[in-house]
This record gives structure tokens, sequence and C-alpha cells, in this order.
């Protein structure tokens, strides 16, 4: 498993220039695209489906990281494993039958990873962890990116390390929100090994120097 994944969140690129943006991060050090999934009701916002999907996994070269931010996300899995999701991550809050959820992905060829929101505990994760390729922590709440890091997601990603390492396998552990170079450092230290970046990413200057700077913190 690689030391440090980043995965730049295309929510916060310029969707007019979608290809560009896209060839700019198969250039880039970002061994993932993080491809944010929204439909106004698990979430307060509406962002894009499988037609960006399709698009974006036509164009690159990178591994496609799925986060749905929806309600009843196991109507569509199928769906999006046939747009090209490489990894598809759903809510704990969005899944009464969350192992089912989870083995449907497996069942149609895709990692699968659960993520929690800022208030749901480490704990929810306990018995379905060992059935995990990878845990996400929200560390805004979400719907909206530009938002600013809640700094109790370090504790948080602590405490899911340990459960990881319980399990005695290799589990991705991914950070989602707000994440830049002033916390990434303390992020990585506690046992991230992924960490999404979006508006830090796609609003700095220079996007592929800014990637290659959060890979010099592992």
């Amino acid at each position: 498993m690689e030391k440090l994944i980043i995965a730049p969140s295309v929510l916060a690129a310029d969707f007019a220039n979608l290809a560009q943006e896209t060839q700019m991060l198969n250039e880039s050090a970002a061994a993932w695209i993080h491809i944010d999934v929204m439909d106004g009701v698990f979430v307060p916002n509406i962002s894009f489906g499988f037609p960006v999907l399709e698009a974006i996994a036509k164009h690159t070269t990178k591994f496609l990281d799925c986060h749905l931010m929806i309600e009843k996300p196991e109507r569509y899995i199928s769906q999006f494993a046939a747009s090209g999701a490489n990894m598809i991550t759903v809510h704990a809050e969005a899944c009464p039958h969350l192992h089912r959820t989870i083995q449907q992905i497996k069942a149609e060829g895709c990692l699968a990873g659960v993520a929690l929101n800022p208030g749901t505990p480490v704990s929810v994760l306990e018995d379905v962890i060992g059935d995990l390729d990878l845990a996400l922590i929200m560390s805004v709440n979400p719907g909206f990116g530009g938002q600013k890091f809640i700094p109790n997601s370090v504790r948080k990603t602590t405490q899911l390390k340990a459960l990881i390492d319980s399990t005695g396998k290799d589990i991705y552990l991914e950070i989602d929100g707000g994440v830049n170079q002033i916390n990434a450092g303390a992020l990585i230290h506690a046992g991230a090994n992924v960490l999404v970046a979006g508006s830090f990413v796609f609003a700095s200057a220079d996007p592929k120097a800014t990637i290659q700077e959060l890979m010099t913190l592992a």
C-alpha cells in the first residue's frame, strides 16, 4: 500500500474546462481523482452524476475514487461501477443495510469504502471494518467545498487507525474536507494515507506543484 495518496476532488475544478483539468491531474503526482456525488437530499447540494464520471473516466489514467453523498446509494452501485468508478464509498448514515451495500459494491468489481460524518463515531464501523478497502473521515460537514477543517478530525483519525490496525489488513484511511499544508502533517502522523484536496489544489496558482507539496509531507 502506498505511503501517501493525494486525491484531488474535481468538485473544485473548472467545469468549463474539465478535459484540461483532467489532463493536468494526469500529469500530476496525484494517484487518485476524487469524485464527489451529491443528491441534494443526503447533503444540501447537487453536484454531478454518471455523465461527468464517464467523461473523466474516458480521459484519465488515474484511479477513480467515487464518494457517494446520496440517499439509498444501493440503487446506483452497478451504474457507478459501469461508469468507471474504481472505488465506491458510501456513507454509513445513508445505509440501513450497510454490510449488504458493501458486498454489493464488491460484487460489481469495485473496492468498497464507508464514510463517516463529523458527528458519527468511529465505533459505527466496528462490525464491518474487516470487509472494507477504505474508511473515510469527513473533516467538514459534507455538502460543500471550501469549508474550514474540523480540528477533532485528527483525534478521530487516530481512533480509526487503531480500529484498522486491529484487523491486520491493509485498509486505506482517507480524510476529506479542508485538507491543506497546515493540517496534512498531523493527519498523516495520526494514520491517514489518502488525503482529498479540492479548493486547496484547484484554487492554487500551480495545482501540480501544490499536489507535489502535499506528497512531500509523507
